[in-house]
């Protein structure tokens, strides 16, 4: 089973990845929902700088429960990719190229892979619990405001995820 580092040292590795293929992620990763895309969107067509690099990064749509006694959170399962569809199109362009949920995407997205090399891995809805044990580390990022719909830096070891959508736009629904 591969092992994808993150930050990505080299978004070529991307194209070596096939639909289906099961993987596990160490390192950071970014949760960030509909509101923080919006937020992020906002900030892009302004020509403000935004508070994570895209490019060699992964974003993570997750709706995490409130962190436990240990500050972690207690549950951190996907959330529905498809409401992200149109947000990751245009962050694509920016050099988002790497996003983790759970359900289809739609054409478009398929396409949007396809042109900016990225990928869409899935991981396992329902199994919130089991994915905060793969969370080391969490910090508050950007949107208080936002609570659990705020961009949090994850440190994640052994984060199981599975290559939905490839850059040769190929896709496992």
């Amino acid at each position: 089973m591969k092992k994808l580092t993150f930050p990505l040292k080299n978004k070529s590795v991307l194209l070596t990845l096939r639909a289906g293929e099961l993987l596990t992620l160490d390192g950071i990763i970014y949760t960030a929902r509909d509101m923080a895309h919006y937020k992020m969107i906002e900030s892009l067509k302004k020509g403000e700088k935004l508070p994570i690099e895209l490019t060699n990064n992964a974003i993570y749509y997750c709706g995490p429960t409130p962190p436990k006694d240990d500050k972690l959170f207690g549950s951190a399962g996907p959330t529905t990719s498809a409401r992200m569809d149109e947000a990751f199109i245009f962050l694509a362009k920016y050099g988002l190229s790497v996003t983790i949920g759970k359900g289809n995407r739609s054409k478009d997205v398929i396409k949007s892979c396809q042109e900016n090399q990225a990928v869409y891995l899935i991981t396992f809805g329902g199994a919130g619990a089991y994915l905060a044990k793969r969370i080391i580390n969490q910090k508050l990022i950007a949107f208080p405001e936002l609570g659990t719909e705020a961009i949090y830096e994850l440190e994640v070891k052994d984060f199981p995820v599975i290559v939905a959508i490839d850059t040769d736009g190929n896709n496992i629904f």
